[in-house]
């Protein structure tokens, strides 16, 4: 199985970088790659997780419902993509759940920062996806953590995939800058290990990034973006596709993880 899933929230990535940047334009480069995404997604005739923000959702409640028409599931990204307080964790919840219709049984911390189990279990959410299990410099440093999914505080924990021993992880910037024969190796070498691949990508890789003097990303961040990026993804489904690999929508799999328990 390989669970394809993206982060929908507000673009403010260009304030790490002391840029500005609209809410206005934050949500419309969003609302861009999505549309992208899901166009790749329909073609592959598979199925995702969008992991959105409350504050993304209510200002584009049509991309939200789109995503639902499609078949997608839809999980919880926060309420805000740069605030946090314990509270919107149930909050995001309430207002995916009232704008989709939908229970929301998933949660993704932004930025895979820590956060509360308790307070995860406390708002509703089944499954946790917010942690990468490798070191990032100045991000996090995870090697302490297990690789596949496991159980914690009662709420069952969905890793971003990493490759077997050196942990080399599977994730979004390695997607954009290694070559994609390396990629597939690393993929098949993981699922191999695992049973399944859990990888995480955002709506505004399929865009074009590489504008410096409008939000001054570094090479690595800008390389193969846009529409060099959606032939990445539909060349890497294909190829899944070809391998045999099941693709599923998260909560599909955390469904079959708990009738195995």
């Amino acid at each position: 199985m390989i669970l394809l899933s993206f982060d929908i929230e507000e673009f403010d990535m260009p304030f790490e970088y002391h840029k500005e940047i609209s809410f206005p334009e934050q949500l419309a480069v969003s609302t861009e790659g999505t549309y992208k995404i899901l166009d790749i997604l329909k073609q592959a005739g598979i199925k995702a997780t969008f992991y959105c923000t409350a504050n993304y959702a209510q200002n584009k409640p049509e991309v939200i419902a789109e995503i639902i028409a499609q078949g997608h599931e839809v999980a919880s990204h926060g309420y805000y993509h740069s605030d946090f307080k314990p509270e919107h964790l149930l909050q995001s919840k309430l207002k995916l759940e009232e704008l989709t219709g939908k229970p929301v049984i998933g949660y993704r911390m932004a930025r895979m920062m820590p956060v509360d189990e308790k307070e995860i279990e406390k708002a509703g959410y089944i499954y946790n996806s917010s942690i990468n299990p490798t070191w990032l410099p100045g991000r996090y440093n995870n090697f302490s953590k297990p690789r596949k999914w496991f159980y914690f505080e009662n709420v069952l924990q969905l890793p971003s995939s990493v490759s077997p021993l050196i942990r080399f992880p599977l994730f979004w910037l390695s997607f954009h800058n290694l070559p994609m024969g390396i990629i597939k190796w690393l993929s098949a070498a993981t699922h191999r290990k695992d049973g399944y691949l859990n990888l995480y990508f955002h709506p505004w890789e399929f865009t074009d990034l590489d504008k410096p003097e409008q939000y001054g990303f570094p090479g690595y961040v800008v390389k193969n973006t846009g529409d060099s990026f959606v032939a990445r993804l539909t060349d890497f489904i294909a190829w899944g596709q070809g391998k045999g690999y099941a693709f599923g929508r998260t909560d599909s799999f955390v469904s079959g993880i708990k009738a195995g328990k």
